[in-house]
């Protein structure tokens, strides 16, 4: 089952104080982008962010579960979508523990 639009929607407002927040298209469920790392996703409606050492002491009681079958844990954030200030905190926290994504190398074009 693939999560709506409008979760997305809620999530990627509660989530905006953090700084440039998207969220993108990923086999039926989003990918959630802060400052252009991905941060997270949402999956069945529900927010998940990545499972770091800084998103951890930020929310310590928050549950690590995984977003879909085989996946590594996450940290449940959506309980947090009801206090945006503290979302918005761990989401930073998160931000900050992941490296800075390699730049897309372009495609070349194809030779006739």
């Amino acid at each position: 089952m693939g999560s709506d639009r409008a979760s997305a929607d809620l999530a990627l407002e509660m989530m905006a104080g953090a700084g440039e927040v998207s969220a993108r298209r990923m086999f039926g469920e989003f990918g959630v982008y802060l400052d252009g790392k991905f941060v997270g996703v949402i999956c069945d409606d529900m927010l998940f962010l990545k499972n770091t050492p800084g998103g951890r002491a930020a929310f310590p009681e928050g549950e690590l579960l995984p977003p879909y079958e085989k996946a590594n844990p996450y940290l449940l954030a959506a309980p947090l979508l009801d206090d945006p200030d503290r979302l918005c905190a761990v989401a930073r926290a998160v931000w900050d523990d992941l490296p800075v994504p390699k730049p897309k190398t372009p495609k070349k074009k194809k030779t006739p």
